[in-house]
């Protein structure tokens, strides 16, 4: 049986609309493609997903073993640091919660880089993926997630800005300190909270 999660909701928005973050618009139909990056050939045959670093039970999945986990679903908005928000989205995949059951974090961690299989890198505090917070997702409205949008695979954390949510994910190392990915390393906020605008470094 599938887990279902709602959107998290936030205060009052632009327009009165209570799920649009300020200074954010809704995108409509459209999602737009924004990478830093060429977007990846990836074989299903060789791909793995990796959890390591401190954990007791460093584990790595091939594409069958990750399918084979507990399934779990997301249905509402994602928001991108470039003002725009796409309300209701479905995403399934498998929650982040049942890799980290499996890899068992030590007591000592505290926070977490997602890294993609071209290397590009985001940091996040553990707490922001626990507690059903974040998933590893495949598909995307019913269908294969495109490898645009980060296909076969992309970690998706919804209630921070979508550049936390790293495409082609491999791995997520857990570590006892902050240390900054690509985007925070050139100017962008460390942990990317859309209701409170933190897109940028000195952003409260």
């Amino acid at each position: 049986m599938a887990n279902f999660t709602r959107g998290f909701t936030g205060g009052a928005r632009r327009g009165g609309d209570t799920r649009l973050p300020p200074g954010q618009y809704d995108t409509g139909a459209t999602w737009p493609v924004l990478t830093a990056e060429l977007t990846p050939t990836i074989d299903l045959d060789t791909w793995t997903m990796t959890v390591d670093g401190l954990v007791e039970k460093p584990t790595t999945w091939d594409w069958r073993g990750i399918h084979a986990l507990p399934s779990s679903s997301y249905f509402g908005d994602i928001h991108c640091v470039t003002t725009w928000t796409k309300f209701d989205t479905t995403f399934a995949g498998v929650s982040v919660d049942a890799l980290l059951e499996i890899a068992k974090p030590k007591p000592e961690a505290t926070h977490v880089m997602a890294t993609a299989t071209t290397g590009y890198n985001t940091n996040l505090p553990l707490d922001d993926i626990t507690d059903g917070k974040a998933w590893i997702v495949w598909e995307f409205d019913g269908k294969p997630l495109a490898p645009e949008h980060g296909g076969p695979v992309r970690l998706l954390v919804p209630h921070l800005y979508f550049w936390k949510s790293a495409k082609w994910i491999t791995q997520i190392e857990l570590m006892d300190h902050d240390e900054q990915g690509f985007w925070e390393r050139n100017g962008y906020h460390d942990r990317g909270d859309p209701w409170l605008e933190q897109r940028y470094q000195g952003d409260a």
